[in-house]
């Protein structure tokens, strides 16, 4: 595994990692954690929506040298009801094994996620979260009460985030453990995806999956409170928004969920980076501008916004399998959960290996972008590979 660079580039530069929703897909993130974790890049702030807000939950909730085993509890438990492999591995074998598994997660529930409701929603009285919802996420808050030490997540230590959207008015909002005590219905809001899951109440207010606004957390990190440090960002995507050009319905259902999640990844840190490139440009300038203008409204509206912070994001998007189908988020056989992980270890062990990475300075005139594994071919079964 190849260690962090130890340049200055690194000196007095926060690490973030941000983790996006998608489910089963969300080994994938445990994994890129690991990889991360073994080469001393263990982050000082996390951000998640939906199992990424599970998956941060869990490493903010515990020392450094438990976290990589409490994730692997968290997906070895959801995965523990399918665990038999693919008689097969070509790419028709795979397909009917990855429906056939899904079929199973949504007929049985994940074991320590959630239960499918019974009676089934249609026959509970109106108004209640059971009416409006056909899965039981009591499972998870048990989960994350074993999982996480919650004392430990609200000591400070390391900054947590996640985000979930308002049921009665849409909004996006994200509950911090830098401004609120978190407890596992904020962990549990910013997963509640329906109609599969239950909104979550918290204070009197209805909360569901963050995702349905914003399926990153991204532009919150890059939208925070100025001065801003010097941060070095792992955003890892579970969607990607490129595609191929679907050739049947299922695939039409695919690729509608991949540019439905993917929250538009490379546009929108195109957007962060000009906007950083222009808070930059404004600190610059604050140093040579006549003191009349320093004293307009105008040039001091703009120097609240201005800062200087160098910022790094490194992406790591999650290629989807040839032999993947529209049902990948819910497909929690122990086989592909492996998969994704693997997945997630061999990408960060290639970004931080490439010469991109390691001969890196810390950008000085706007945001740097490292998107180093974006041309390698979509996983294929295993006896293919070379």
């Amino acid at each position: 595994m190849p260690k962090a660079n130890g340049s200055a580039a690194k000196d007095a530069e926060k690490i973030v990692l941000v983790l996006q929703g998608g489910g089963a897909l969300g080994a994938y993130q445990a994994g890129a954690y690991e990889a991360l974790c073994a080469a001393g890049l263990e982050p000082e702030w996390v951000a998640g929506i939906s199992i990424g807000a599970i998956n941060s939950a869990i490493i903010a909730g515990n020392p450094p040298e438990r976290r990589t085993k409490r994730l692997r509890e968290f997906w070895d438990r959801v995965s523990s009801h399918l665990l038999m492999p693919p008689l097969a591995t070509d790419n028709a074998s795979r397909k009917i094994f990855n429906e056939t598994a899904a079929a199973l997660v949504a007929s049985t529930g994940a074991p320590g996620f959630f239960d499918p409701r019974y009676p089934p929603a249609v026959l509970m009285p109106p108004g209640t979260v059971q009416a409006i919802s056909i899965y039981d996420t009591s499972p998870l808050k048990s989960t994350l009460l074993e999982l996480v030490d919650f004392d430990l997540l609200n000591s400070g230590k390391m900054r947590f985030s996640v985000g979930a959207v308002e049921v009665a008015t849409g909004n996006q909002i994200y509950f911090d453990s830098a401004t609120t005590t978190i407890i596992p219905e904020h962990i549990m809001a910013s997963g509640a995806l329906p109609p599969g899951f239950p909104p979550v109440e918290i204070d009197g207010t209805l909360y569901w999956d963050g995702g349905i606004v914003s399926n990153t957390p991204l532009q919150y990190v890059l939208e925070g409170p100025v001065p801003r440090s010097d941060m070095c960002i792992f955003q890892v995507d579970l969607f990607s928004s490129q595609g191929t050009i679907p050739d049947n319905l299922f695939d039409v259902q695919t690729r509608e969920k991949e540019i439905r999640y993917s929250s538009r990844t490379r546009l929108n840190t195109d957007y962060s980076k000009l906007l950083q490139e222009l808070r930059r440009a404004v600190r610059r300038l604050d140093g040579i501008m006549p003191d009349e203008i320093k004293s307009s409204f105008d040039w001091k509206l703009l120097s609240t916004h201005s800062c200087n912070a160098a910022i790094t994001i490194v992406h790591l998007i999650h290629r989807r399998a040839v032999y993947s189908t529209q049902s990948n988020d819910y497909e929690f056989s122990r086989y592909t959960v492996n998969e994704h992980w693997r997945a997630g270890v061999d990408d960060v062990e290639r970004t931080l290996s490439h010469p991109s990475w390691t001969n890196r300075k810390k950008p000085e005139d706007d945001v740097m972008v490292l998107d180093l594994t974006k041309e390698l071919a979509a996983p294929t079964p295993p006896e293919m590979h070379k």
